[in-house]
C-alpha cells in the first residue's frame, strides 16, 4: 500500500472545481468554493453560461494559486512524511478489517493536493483529491477515508462481480459505500490518528448520516452493529440488502439535506 503526494497543477484543480458548479448542481456542494474564495462573486458566477462560469471561475483560482503554490508544494513533504510514518498501521486495520492483505494492493494511489474544497476521488485510478488547506492530520484522516472505499470495492467486485460503472453517485451501492466509512473507521488504530473522527470531531461520513432513520432507528448505527457481528463478505450482501429494502427513505433523506426539499 503506497501513496504519492502531488500537486496535479491549476488547470486540473479549475477542472474539478468545474466538476460541482453546473446549474443543476446542490447547493451542498457547490457553496464551499464561495465560503472559502470570497473574492469569487457567486451570485455573478451563476448569472453566467457555463462556459463563461468557467472561465470567471479558473481567472480567480488562477491568480490564488499564485499565492498559494509555495504552500501546496509545501503540503506535498508534509503530508508524505506523515503518510508514512502511519502508513503500516492503516494497512494492518483494512487488512482486518477486509479480510484481505492490504499491503499486496494499493501500490500505486495517488493524493492530489488542490485548491478544490470539495474533494473527489477516482476508484479505477486509485486516486483522490485533498484541500490544501489540511493539516496533515486532516490529510490523513481523508486519505483513510478515500482509501476505505478503494479496498471496499476492491473486496466488493470480487464477491458481487458487477461494474465499477456501477459504484458512483447516485447508485445505492455509492450511497452505502459512503455510510459504512464510519464503522471501518472505529478501528483505533485508524481513528487515533484521524482528527474527523468520533462524529462530535466533525465526522468522517457527509453530514447527513447522522441524521438518517428508518423506523426510528439510525441507519448508521444499525450498519455499525451489523458490522461488528459479520464477516466482511456477510456484511456486504446484508448491508445492501438492508438498503435495498429502504432506499426510498434513505434517498429522501439525502435529497432533503443536500437540496432542502
Amino acid at each position: 500500500m503506497e501513496l504519492q503526494v502531488r500537486n496535479p497543477g491549476i488547470d486540473y484543480m479549475v477542472e474539478r472545481v468545474m466538476d460541482f458548479q453546473t446549474d443543476d448542481t446542490a447547493d451542498f456542494w457547490s457553496a464551499p468554493l464561495y465560503h472559502f474564495y470570497p473574492q469569487l462573486n457567486r451570485e455573478y458566477a451563476n448569472s453566467l453560461s457555463l462556459e463563461d462560469r468557467k472561465k470567471y471561475i479558473g481567472r480567480i483560482l488562477r491568480q490564488a494559486y499564485v499565492d498559494q503554490q509555495a504552500t501546496i508544494d509545501e503540503k506535498i513533504l508534509r503530508y508524505t512524511g506523515h503518510w508514512e510514518k502511519h502508513k503500516r498501521q492503516i494497512a494492518a486495520a483494512l487488512s482486518d478489517a477486509f479480510e484481505v492483505d492490504c499491503n499486496a494492493i494499493l501500490n500505486d494511489m495517488v493524493c492530489n493536493i488542490s485548491m478544490n474544497p470539495i474533494c473527489p476521488r477516482f476508484l479505477e485510478s486509485h486516486t483522490f483529491d485533498v484541500f490544501y488547506l489540511n493539516s496533515e492530520r486532516g490529510a490523513i484522516g481523508m486519505a483513510i477515508h478515500e482509501i476505505i472505499h478503494f479496498v471496499w470495492f476492491y473486496v466488493w467486485n470480487q464477491i458481487f462481480g458487477d461494474s465499477y460503472d456501477e459504484y458512483e453517485a447516485p447508485s445505492l451501492k455509492w450511497i452505502l459505500s459512503e455510510i459504512v466509512v464510519e464503522p471501518i473507521m472505529s478501528d483505533k488504530r485508524l481513528s487515533s490518528i484521524n482528527p474527523y473522527f468520533p462524529r462530535e470531531n466533525g465526522g468522517c461520513v457527509y453530514p447527513y448520516f447522522y441524521t438518517m432513520n428508518v423506523g426510528g432507528k439510525s441507519v448508521l448505527n444499525t450498519l455499525t452493529d451489523m458490522f461488528h457481528a459479520m464477516t466482511i463478505s456477510e456484511f456486504m450482501k446484508e448491508s445492501y440488502a438492508y438498503c435495498v429494502v429502504h432506499e426510498a427513505e434513505i434517498r429522501r433523506h439525502i435529497k432533503r439535506s443536500e437540496y432542502g426539499r
